[in-house]
């Protein structure tokens, strides 16, 4: 019984372990509503979102898909301000973009198909894969074995946790930098606080030598 259930959590590990790395969600655009979300991302990481836009219909009383409806998608590096995807698209479809560098990244979405005062409604549904840009995820199954497939997801894996603690260490590495600078900058304000303080006695004592000698006090 014991070595059952360790085999049922052995294979549970491994099954969560190999999950890959997607999530999804929805949301709504009114008009020209333009709806952006911020995703920090490990440098020459590949991103691949599926997407479908139902706008509403009164006549449906429900979302429906509306082939003359666009969405518009950019993403942008927000730490260079650089634009790396913008694509019109239509309502339902994929698109992929691979990040350059490192950081957080803003990824955009509006519809492009109705004016600035219109009241079109739009649902949004998006989901999100992030995996290793080496990630050779075209390869058919049938190809390989059971075990030869478990294999290559279990090394995709280790890569992406290897990306993300790579990550993590340039995160550590700034933050560092940043901490040595302004402890070194609170140094140098106590030197040039003790030396203010030095000269300020220096002169107060030597104000006061010139007092009680004027009065012939000493």
């Amino acid at each position: 019984m014991a070595i059952n259930v360790a085999r049922w959590s052995i294979g549970l590990l491994v099954l969560l372990s190999i999950l890959p790395c997607v999530f999804g969600l929805y949301f709504y655009l009114e008009g020209s509503e333009q709806k952006c979300f911020t995703e920090e991302l490990p440098k020459e990481t590949m991103v691949t979102a599926d997407y479908t836009a139902e706008e509403w219909s009164e006549e449906a009383k429900k979302f429906v898909l509306n082939k003359d409806v666009l969405i518009e998608v950019f993403v942008n590096e927000i730490s260079s301000g650089t634009r790396m995807y913008n694509q019109k698209l239509p309502s339902k479809g994929k698109f992929t973009f691979t990040s350059a560098e490192s950081g957080e990244h803003a990824i955009c979405l509006q519809t492009s198909a109705a004016g600035w005062f219109s009241t079109q409604k739009i649902r949004v549904t998006f989901d999100m894969d992030i995996s290793d840009i080496l990630d050779d995820t075209d390869t058919p199954e049938n190809q390989l074995s059971d075990l030869a497939q478990r294999v290559r997801e279990l090394n995709n894996k280790v890569g992406d946790i290897r990306r993300e603690q790579s990550f993590h260490r340039e995160h550590e590495m700034d933050f560092r930098n940043v901490s040595e600078a302004a402890n070194g900058h609170t140094v140098s304000w106590t030197i040039v606080q003790l030396i203010i303080l030095a000269i300020t006695a220096a002169w107060q004592m030597r104000h006061l030598r010139g007092f009680f000698e004027a009065r012939k006090m000493i």
